[in-house]
């Protein structure tokens, strides 16, 4: 797959449970228009586009009178597949990224590998606590997250360092993760070709 200029997707994932519309542009400015009918999800959609500084649009309707896995997945999915699309063959790109974000108790580092092989690795300090959120958990963020690292290709390691309020960890975790995805995406011109001694990713 070569990789555009643009550096930028569309894609489509409709179901017998969702219909997912995802525009997505890496060299982008963090705008976002975000409707998946999981107001968290929303909110933390548009902090990751706002500190990655990636355009991201997305409209996802699902069965949520059932409940909100299957869209919470399948968004998931479908962002993963965008991100895989618009890197292209990764050449001249960085591949890794990692930060560190302080959200108020909260202490998050995400550290992840466009490696081809993916992988989610949750880590939680011990005395770690999560507090009750009405809607959304912080299982529900790392199944939308494995999703997303399934079929962007992603290696990708979440530690909870600190933290009490799951919605201070989980902002914590979307934040680092829009840091460490600009990391990753940047094009670095000491780079020649697909960053891998093997040849592709």
């Amino acid at each position: 797959m070569k990789r555009s200029k643009a550096r930028q997707a569309s894609v489509r994932r409709k179901t017998g449970e969702t219909d997912i519309k995802i525009n997505l542009k890496i060299n982008g400015a963090g705008r976002s228009k975000i409707s998946t009918g999981m107001p968290f999800l929303d909110h933390m959609l548009t902090l990751l586009s706002k500190h990655s500084l990636i355009d991201l649009e997305i409209k996802a309707v699902g069965d949520l009178h059932v409940d909100i896995h299957h869209t919470n997945e399948d968004v998931g999915i479908t962002l993963g597949q965008a991100l895989n699309k618009a890197v292209g063959d990764k050449a001249g790109m960085r591949r890794y990224g990692f930060f560190s974000i302080p959200m108020d108790e909260s202490l998050i580092r995400v550290t992840l590998d466009f490696s081809g092989r993916p992988e989610l690795c949750i880590h939680k300090a011990k005395g770690v606590t999560f507090s009750r959120l009405e809607n959304y958990s912080f299982h529900d963020a790392m199944e939308m997250l494995r999703a997303l690292s399934l079929h962007a290709g992603l290696t990708l390691h979440v530690e909870v360092l600190s933290g009490r309020d799951s919605h201070h960890i989980i902002e914590g975790v979307f934040k680092a993760l829009a840091r460490a995805l600009d990391m990753a995406v940047q094009i670095d011109p000491r780079v020649k070709g697909v960053p891998s001694t093997k040849g592709s990713l």
